[in-house]
Order: C-alpha cells, then structure tokens, then sequence
C-alpha cells in the first residue's frame, strides 16, 4: 500500500477585524457635545511594530544632515617635503609629516558628505500612520473638538485653559486645518504642545505624542483611504 503525501502551501494568517473605537467629542472649553465613531481602518487595526519601527527609523534618517566631513591626507596644508632622507636614520621611510599617522595629519576613512535618506513605499508610510493611530486610540488617548472657531485672537493663555479643560497632559500632538491660524499663534510657545497640518500627520509625531487632539474638519475619515 503506497503512501500519499498532501502538499499544501504556507496559510497566510487571518487578519483580525479593525475594531470599533469611539471618542467623546467636545468643545474647546472641554463641555461633552456626544460620542463620535473613530473609522475602524484607521483606528482600529492591530498596529504593526515591524513596519512602525521601519518607517520611524527612516524618517529619523532623513532628518540627518549628512554634513560631516574630514580632510584626507592631501587635503591637510603643510607636508610639501619629505621630513627626512629615505636612508640613514635606522627608521621607516617617510613621505610627508601629514601621513594619517601624524598628528596632525589627515584622516584614513573618515565620514564623508552623504544622504542618509531610505526609500520607503507609501503603502508602508502609511500603514504606520495607521497603526500608529490605532495604537493611540486603543490607549484612549486620541480626542476630538468641534473647532478652534471661538477663539479670535491668539492667546497662550486661551490654549493653556484650553487643555486644562480637556484633560490632556504630557506631550499633545494638535492636527490643524489651513484655517486655524489662531489656534497655531495660540499652542506654538507651548513647550509640551506641537501642531502640525492634517496632511502632514506621520507615525513618528503621533508616537512621540502622548495625546493626539483632532477638530471636526481634520479627524481623518475613510476618505482618506482611497
């Protein structure tokens, strides 16, 4: 009786269902205006560190400057002639004082200008935003205003009360519209407050926040999926 051997090919892991988050919207003097569904395909999936991690260390290389430089042996002034004859003084010959072994002297492989940049592809850009996101919504630590509409002049004291009355403390992240001008003048002399634009919202800023604040017209939808 012959054996049979059933070959099968590697089961991809079923993906757990986005969960389903909620947040409590408020006005900027902290008064409860109801509970808003957060999109579960944004804030609710299961964060993926790996990629989280990718992407973060690419955008902190990006942010290197690259503009290192040492001088190599011939960029060093000074070591025109030879230090001394080739034969007679019992040790190695010698060509220049400016030899990397010199003080003095110029650098063997020293850094150099360079990019630090890593190309990283968009799908993966923003699955960590996501995740990332999605992270912070499953610590509850995403919250929701209507707008920054009542405030008409720029005021740190109006921001201060402001987040006082939300309860958010440590680190806030504030994602702004192009109309929350006000509201910009009002965090930017914050030190434990950053604003950035809605478009420019990205994994590392979100996970070195402790709270990440959205208005009404920022708090990303499905829409921005597609």
């Amino acid at each position: 009786m012959s054996d049979v051997f059933t070959l099968r090919g590697p089961v991809k892991k079923d993906r757990p269902e986005p969960a389903k988050r909620s947040v409590v919207r408020k006005s900027v003097t902290g008064q409860e205006l109801g509970a808003v569904a957060l999109e579960p395909t944004i804030f609710g999936l299961e964060p993926n560190m790996a990629v989280m991690h990718q992407v973060v260390k690419a955008q902190l290389a990006a942010k290197r400057a690259g503009t290192q430089s040492t001088k190599t042996r011939k960029q060093v002034s000074g070591g025109g002639r030879k230090p001394f004859n080739q034969k007679g003084t019992g040790g190695a010959r010698q060509g220049t004082i400016r030899a990397p072994h010199y003080p003095g002297g110029g650098i063997a492989l020293g850094p150099k200008p360079r990019k630090y940049d890593q190309k990283t592809p968009k799908k993966m850009i923003r699955l960590a935003l996501y995740s990332a996101l999605s992270d912070r919504a499953a610590l509850e630590r995403v919250a929701l205003i209507d707008s920054f509409a009542a405030w008409t002049a720029p005021k740190t004291k109006d921001a201060v009360s402001s987040l006082s009355a939300l309860g958010l403390s440590g680190k806030v992240l504030v994602v702004l519209g192009r109309d929350d001008s006000v509201a910009f003048h009002s965090f930017r002399n914050l030190e434990n407050v950053k604003t950035i634009d809605a478009g420019e919202v990205n994994a590392y800023d979100v996970l070195d926040a402790d709270w990440v604040l959205y208005t009404d017209a920022t708090l990303p939808t499905v829409k921005e999926i597609k």
